[in-house]
């Protein structure tokens, strides 16, 4: 005689998964609650800093001993116009826009091309060129803007846009290339050989299969580079002369700083509407910069 015993599958709650620790409130407050408000409070508070500076009259900038530095009385729009009207800092926000928008481009399409190469089309060596390709990303720019600068002379484009174009992906090209790889391995090779068995060219795999799957990754290859190009300085300050031609951080540097005077309220004005692009990029895209972290398609 056998004798059967039903085992009731255990309910899996939070106390089994090792969360319930975070059931009671002091614990959560402690564990939860005080660490995020500590990373928030980090986070934010340069740009707090930043538009409390760039609204505070000059003197209370340094007068600490009659006003607070950590708020601001009878807040002023001086600095603000100064910064738009009466230097050239619409011109150099447009200048950012263009270089980071025309280098971004360039880079993501050479980047395409390499790391479609290296990782679906198998050849000998692959491995180690892509490892190559990003060892080049490691390289200080200090060391590059050298022969760059005799490159950009030779060309005839010294002090114009198309110098910091074709410079920027000298250092975007490789990174943007090392994370398309990692993206591209991980959409499966089973889509790309029924697309080979049904006649389908390298080139309509890649335009209809592979990047429309790789949309998240190149999404965040572009942000990336995107933020790389738009706070670039040292290719931006030896290339760029011209105070029409200059971008946003070598202008707010060079020009509102003369000599020992340091304009503190127009600096933080021109870091603090010179953030925003970026940080309005990442709030429309964190989603797809997000997803591109787990990767394309699961087997």
């Amino acid at each position: 005689m056998t004798i059967k015993t039903e085992t009731a599958n255990p309910i899996l709650t939070d106390d089994i998964q090792g969360m319930g620790y975070l059931n009671r409130l002091p614990r959560r407050i402690v564990m939860l609650y005080l660490p995020m408000a500590v990373f928030v409070f980090i986070l934010l508070f340069p740009f707090y800093w930043m538009a409390i500076t760039a609204i505070k009259p000059n003197a209370q900038l340094t007068d600490y001993n009659n006003y607070s530095p950590f708020w601001v009385v009878e807040p002023t729009l001086d600095h603000i116009k100064y910064l738009f009207f009466e230097t050239s800092y619409p011109g150099w926000l447009w200048n950012t826009i263009l270089v980071a928008v025309g280098s971004t481009v360039l880079s993501l399409l050479a980047s395409i091309f390499g790391a479609y190469a290296i990782e679906r089309v198998r050849f000998t060596g692959s491995r180690s060129i892509g490892l190559l390709i990003f060892l080049a990303y490691l390289v200080p720019p200090s060391i590059l803007f050298i022969p760059l600068a005799f490159i950009v002379f030779k060309l005839g484009i010294y002090d114009s846009r198309l110098a910091l174009i074709f410079t920027y992906p000298t250092f975007l090209i490789p990174f943007c290339t090392w994370l398309l790889m990692g993206y591209f391995r991980s959409i499966p090779f089973e889509l790309e050989e029924s697309a080979l068995v049904d006649g389908a060219s390298r080139w309509q795999i890649l335009v209809k299969i592979i990047l429309p799957l790789a949309v998240p990754g190149l999404i965040s290859a572009g942000i990336f580079a995107f933020t790389l190009s738009w706070n670039e300085f040292i290719y931006a300050l030896t290339f760029i002369q011209s105070s029409e031609n200059k971008t946003i951080p070598v202008g707010v540097l060079t020009e509102l700083v003369r000599g020992d005077v340091f304009e503190w309220g127009s600096l933080m004005a021109g870091a603090l509407f010179g953030s925003l692009p970026v940080v309005i990029l990442y709030s429309f895209f964190v989603d797809y910069y997000v997803s591109s972290m787990t990767g394309a398609v699961k087997e």
